[in-house]
């Protein structure tokens, strides 16, 4: 009798485990699920209700409002990451349908400027490169190679940084990082172009030297060579407070950029040390309570300040992506995992007919400029939590479709 008490104890005590087949290979276990649903699961049901509500809005056509726009960018390629996912060819015919349209046959880019030099603007190369790998279609690889041609005649701060823009002169800011780095890189490997690789290292290596603050873990959003502009430290350059998109904005880049760097590059270890450094950072600054991330980071429940959305998807991202990779270690699960279901919890919103919505985006933030609603872009803490908070930013919905995907391989690497 107590033997086959044991037994039993055995089997119940195995059944969460990892069973094997026949030839000793291991399942990996279910995903978990947050509010009824997986991963998977929530990014689909929000990729499915903001494609219904932009129908064809993102599709160019003359008189319309599609334009060649970041965000859009990183929509339509959380979108043909999800139809790999999930083998669901309709998210990746809407991101053909919209990328594509802003492209003519000899790969000119509509709406594009070059003489701007906008690092915003390259951000949609990678849903090009990733279309050209798809479709074999020349005319993504023109438009690829226009992109990276602006990089070789970008304007730059004296150490060699790429200016955020050709209006913001002499002036790096971490959203710049994000939009330039990944796609270089992954240039660089399709193309063979080894110089590529160099020039990434080089401005991630630039922007962690002038950003970092040390005693926060975190980056400040901007930098000023010439430590004039009226945001910056007359010291140091850097802009004021730690806004959490940015941060977002650089975690995706570090971690984006090694899917693409060699393994043998000599700056690779230092990059992955630097998305160590930055992923202790952001951990530090997790609301314990929430499991969110603050708009403005360090500055916890301030008056004025809130659980930012667009950062709080972009942070689960990069971390759990992180940890996929291999890059970080398993200790940080249930961080991102409590981040995430804080996410599903307080930020995603049932809409009576119309599915999901991410709620709690702030809806655009800068420095400096003229910004069209009078308020002046100085980088202090009122500037950033005064910033209107909007519905479905498609900088947080894609980084929260992209979310979805990396938590569900979380499960996967149970078994190593």
């Amino acid at each position: 009798m107590k033997f086959l008490v044991a037994c039993l104890l055995a089997v119940l005590a195995c059944a969460g485990c990892l069973a094997q087949n026949a030839t000793g290979q291991k399942h990996a276990p279910a995903a978990p699920t947050f509010s009824g649903a997986t991963p998977l699961d929530w990014s689909r049901r929000l990729a499915d209700s903001e494609i219904a509500r932009k129908g064809d809005s993102l599709t160019w056509k003359p008189g319309g409002k599609a334009k060649w726009d970041y965000a859009a960018g990183l929509f339509t390629l959380s979108l043909l990451q999800l139809s790999d996912a999930t083998q669901n060819e309709s998210y990746r015919k809407f991101a053909v349908a919209a990328t594509g349209s802003l492209i003519g046959p000899e790969g000119a880019i509509q709406g594009y400027q070059r003489d701007e030099y906008q690092l915003d603007a390259v951000n949609p190369g990678k849903t090009v490169l990733a279309l050209w790998q798809i479709t074999g279609d020349g005319r993504y690889r023109q438009a690829a190679a226009i992109l990276r041609q602006q990089l070789l005649t970008q304007p730059r701060t004296p150490d060699g940084g790429f200016w955020h823009k050709q209006r913001y002169t002499n002036q790096m800011w971490l959203d710049g990082i994000y939009m330039a780095a990944p796609f270089l890189a992954e240039y660089g490997k399709r193309f063979g172009e080894p110089a590529a690789f160099d020039e990434v290292a080089h401005q991630l290596r630039l922007i962690d030297q002038h950003t970092c603050d040390p005693g926060s873990g975190l980056n400040y959003h901007g930098w000023d060579a010439t430590k004039s502009q009226p945001w910056a430290n007359p010291v140091t350059g850097c802009s004021s407070n730690f806004w959490g998109r940015a941060e977002g904005w650089y975690a995706m880049a570090l971690v984006d950029v090694l899917d693409f760097f060699p393994t043998n590059h000599p700056e690779r270890e230092k990059i992955v040390a630097t998305f160590r450094k930055t992923a202790t950072g952001i951990i530090k600054w997790q609301d314990p309570a929430t499991g969110l991330w603050w708009q403005v980071m360090d500055q916890g429940s301030r008056p004025g300040n809130y659980q930012e959305a667009t950062a709080s998807a972009m942070f689960v991202y990069a971390l759990a992506k992180g940890v996929n990779r291999g890059y970080l270690p398993r200790e940080y699960v249930p961080a991102i995992e409590k981040g995430y279901a804080g996410i599903v919890k307080s930020l995603l919103q049932a809409e009576a007919g119309q599915g999901w919505s991410l709620t709690q985006c702030c809806s655009v933030a800068g420095l400096g400029g003229s910004p069209s609603n009078g308020r002046m872009r100085d980088g202090s803490f009122s500037y950033y939590v005064g910033e209107p908070v909007v519905k479905n930013d498609l900088k947080g919905v894609g980084p929260f479709i992209l979310a979805g995907i990396e938590l569900e391989m979380l499960s996967e690497t149970r078994i190593q």
